[in-house]
């Protein structure tokens, strides 16, 4: 299928530089931008008045989670994975985390993001809800073993479980990634088990690291040193990498990072949220770490809108470091775009000839939107996902003027309606 988006206002290469050009995508890639493309096409899209971005690669989240959005808000942390979300997650069944990937990819879809990564269990399932949405998923199975031999056996037997049935489905769309979900959940035994079948098989790893003081606290206790420099020295750490939150890191955590080529997912709306803290994104960029972004779950944040999750890092970071030119607009669209294709090793985050086609088109014909003085500044400062019109992911129309063509919109809320009746 072939698809020519004409008279857009295009985010063009690695630069992002603004050109009012078409597009043409034949198959899965993007063949030609610029002014004047009269080459016929299957479909025919007028971007006039619009905004053809690279589409959203949200860097970290729980998709399922979504069905637990305001039910247990204002909390710290801990209290709030212990006396709420962990008992309610023992609840679930496949059934309900396949609804909660459906409410998922309906809403990234609807916000412009194109791929995403997960963390979470019952991965098949929502592997399954990713291949019918048309987005982009890599899947990560959440292992914890709490320190328990039997445990870590069954944690590793149900990784590969959920790796053979994701890898079954046969998609370019859909990866599986190892997930063990924190030092502080997970034995050394597992982390170097997933450390030599990650290097074994080929995959990513991604895994939260630092999060919180109290986290720190705990790690110290236990091995007398930092999560990072756990990690660093039992070897797990490559450029393979990518650790979700990273907020409390020192001067020598961020130099290790740096030199094992790890990615971080930054996750400011939750990290706010939660109270954990604020990300030394000044000091991880200075050393050249590859930083992304990531919403983290709607349970915690309270939604999926990388729109909003931009506005929320550079705003973030200004006040904090009491500096305005920090974390300014083109650094943090580059977090959503390029950086988590780079971390994720796909050939995406790009407007250019010969880079997949995954692309949301913004309608800036608002008020909010105009004048069009600065177009990577409207949206981060001034854009949501309410203003995505259409996205397109493999070169596959997934909404066409925020109708979305691959779920049916109503079916998906209702069914997420009833399935926390059932959790309730």
């Amino acid at each position: 299928m072939s698809i020519l988006i004409r008279n857009g206002y295009v985010i063009y290469g690695e630069n992002f530089e603004v050109v009012r050009a078409d597009v043409l995508i034949e198959g899965n890639r993007i063949v030609e931008v610029r002014k004047g493309i009269n080459e016929p096409a299957d479909r025919v899209i007028d971007a006039t008045g619009r905004v053809v971005s690279p589409g959203f690669i949200n860097l970290h989240t729980h998709s399922p989670m979504g069905l637990f959005r305001g039910l247990a808000d204002d909390l710290p942390l801990m209290e709030w994975l212990e006396k709420h979300i962990w008992p309610r997650e023992a609840k679930l069944t496949g059934k309900e985390i396949k609804v909660g990937a459906y409410l998922g990819a309906l809403e990234m879809i609807k916000s412009g993001t194109t791929t995403f990564l997960d963390m979470y269990f019952h991965m098949d399932k929502v592997a399954e809800a990713v291949l019918e949405s048309g987005l982009r998923g890599y899947l990560s199975y959440g292992m914890i073993d709490l320190g328990d031999p039997d445990r870590t056996e069954k944690e590793i037997k149900e990784a590969l479980r959920e790796m053979e049935a994701i890898e079954g489905l046969n998609s370019p769309r859909v990866h599986f990634v190892f997930g063990p979900h924190a030092p502080y959940t997970c034995s050394i035994a597992l982390l170097r088990e997933v450390r030599r079948l990650a290097s074994e098989r080929g995959k990513l790893i991604t895994i939260h690291v630092s999060e919180t003081m109290a986290e720190l606290g705990k790690i110290q206790e236990r091995y007398g040193k930092s999560p990072v420099v756990l990690l660093d020295g039992i070897g797990f750490l490559g450029s393979d990498v990518i650790i979700a939150h990273g907020v409390w890191l020192d001067s020598r955590e961020v130099q290790i990072l740096a030199r094992n080529g790890v990615t971080v997912a930054h996750n400011p709306g939750s990290n706010m949220k939660l109270a954990s803290g604020v990300m030394p994104l000044e000091r991880l960029l200075n050393a050249g770490i590859n930083v992304g972004l990531g919403t983290d779950g709607a349970a915690s944040n309270n939604n999926l809108d990388m729109l909003e999750e931009m506005k929320l890092a550079a705003l973030l970071h200004k006040v904090h470091n009491l500096d305005p030119t920090v974390a300014d607009a083109k650094t943090v669209f580059r977090m959503a775009t390029v950086n988590g294709a780079k971390a994720l090793r796909l050939n995406a985050g790009v407007i250019k000839e010969g880079y997949l086609a995954d692309i949301a088109i913004i309608n800036f014909n608002q008020p909010h939107l105009r004048p069009i003085n600065n177009v990577i500044s409207h949206l981060v400062y001034s854009a949501n996902g309410n203003d995505v019109e259409t996205t397109i992911v493999d070169g596959k129309i997934l909404m066409l003027d925020r109708e979305v063509l691959t779920l049916d919109e109503e079916k998906v809320i209702d069914e997420a309606e009833r399935a926390i009746e059932r959790l309730s």
